[in-house]
């Protein structure tokens, strides 16, 4: 989903307004869409975000995540050598 956000969630107006942050999702979208608890999602994007994966930023009280583009990329090269 959050490979292609606008096609999975609504705007996010937050993030309109803060284009630095482009194609971030807040985590209650996440959340909602995923259809799991809130304490498991956020488990779930601590790991992802620890592991790079993922991006974080804060815009005044919302949290928003996004793919680390240049992180996977560098995980699919790696992969492919290895298979």
């Amino acid at each position: 989903m959050l490979k292609d956000p606008d096609s999975h969630f609504s705007p996010q107006t937050h993030i309109i307004a803060d284009e630095g942050f482009k194609g971030g999702v807040c985590v209650g979208d996440i959340r909602s869409k995923a259809g799991i608890s809130q304490s498991t999602t956020s488990q779930y994007l601590s790991i992802l975000l620890q592991s790079g994966l993922v991006e974080m930023k804060r815009i005044g009280q919302w949290t928003y995540y996004r793919r680390n583009e240049e992180t996977i990329k560098k995980f699919e090269k790696y992969i492919g050598t290895k298979i």
